[in-house]
């Protein structure tokens, strides 16, 4: 992996109104800290942070920051945005020791096609999409990969089931649910839709039978009452 370098200025201003004069020019607030030392308020080029940032590594990228000559082992710890325009306006850098674990977040990606799942009119729920492991900087994985082809709807793939590469470890839970195939809910109201309408004939098919059954009941009544009164008749003769 080429090593990435991004350079930072020292001795900017701070506050709201100079930061914002900051911005305005290509500028980003900075600061950077760790490792038992003081923090350094730095400015770094908006250009040259998003060129780091933009790599298969993501924001985990293992960047050297060079401030006033000096090169800091580090990674990106926040990133603060505008809440509605979404400008970056405030990065948060830690040092880090190249022997010692540190704590991130990396993106899980599905692999495969759950075919069975797709041809039962099912998808596959990501439960998880970002793992937090523990690793020292060179070991952290851009991304972990889960295999889903195997999946059939009911079944589920869990922490546990995910494959980490080695010296990479995690303290999430290993039931914890990533993947679950299931049936979608448009599927399901399909499935509702039709048991509603065998139902509404069923009951229909069963009330025509009771008003058939009424009918032969009503004519074989009136039957028996013609007898009646025929023998009535022959009696009062």
């Amino acid at each position: 992996m080429d090593e990435i370098v991004l350079t930072a200025a020292t001795g900017r201003t701070a506050g709201t109104r100079p930061s914002r004069r900051l911005r305005a020019t290509g500028g980003i607030p900075a600061v950077v800290y760790g490792l038992d030392q003081d923090p350094v308020t730095v400015t770094v080029e908006w250009p040259e942070l998003r060129r780091a940032i933009t790599t298969d590594a993501g924001l985990n990228a293992v960047i050297q920051l060079e401030v006033d000559g000096d090169r800091h082992l580090s990674i990106v710890k926040e990133i603060q945005r505008h809440p509605v325009r979404r400008d970056v306006v405030h990065v948060d850098f830690i040092r880090v020791d190249p022997d010692r674990e540190v704590v991130v977040d990396v993106p899980i990606v599905f692999v495969g096609e759950a075919e069975e799942v797709t041809n039962n009119d099912g998808m596959v729920d990501q439960n998880l999409f970002a793992l937090t492991i523990s690793s020292t900087p060179s070991n952290i994985p851009t991304e972990i990969e889960i295999d889903i082809s195997a999946l059939t709807i009911g079944d589920s793939l869990r922490v546990g089931d995910l494959v980490l590469p080695e010296g990479v470890t995690t303290e999430l839970d290993p039931d914890d649910a990533v993947a679950v195939a299931m049936i979608t809910r448009s599927t399901l109201e399909a499935m509702a839709a039709e048991e509603e309408a065998a139902a509404a004939a069923l009951a229909a098919e069963l009330a025509e039978g009771e008003e058939g059954i009424e009918g032969e009941e009503g004519a074989l009544a009136s039957d028996g009452d013609d007898g009646d009164d025929g023998e009535a008749d022959a009696s009062d003769e």
